[in-house]
């Protein structure tokens, strides 16, 4: 399916699935859990990948930090819940209060 002969960002650009990450990388995973988590596995891995300022220029090293990110981030959700870790834009609106209208009693009698 890959061609691992390829550069890592030609290979990562074939990956498809959260479980194409996974594998690749080899990082060993339970299918329920990457059944019911993928997107927020693999947008909680962008957003560590996104955070990394200066990646390794060597290859292999650079490899092995996404490998571990990606790890660590299947690893917040077998460990958490989406709704405690917040990575897609849905939960974190849940914890927005909204303002209450105030209506002026004269406004009511017009």
């Amino acid at each position: 399916m890959f061609d691992f002969d390829a550069d890592l960002e030609d290979d990562l650009s074939e990956l498809e699935s959260a479980e194409d990450f996974l594998n690749y990388f080899d990082v060993p995973f339970e299918p329920t859990v990457v059944h019911a988590y993928r997107l927020h596995i693999l947008q909680r891995y962008h957003n560590y990948i996104a955070k990394v300022e200066y990646p390794p220029e060597d290859e292999a090293a650079r490899k092995a930090l996404y490998g571990e990110l990606l790890a660590k981030a299947y690893r917040d959700f077998v460990e958490s819940d989406p709704k405690t870790e917040k990575v897609l834009q849905i939960y974190k609106s849940l914890d927005q209060t909204p303002e209450p209208a105030f209506v002026p009693m004269s406004d009511l009698l017009k």
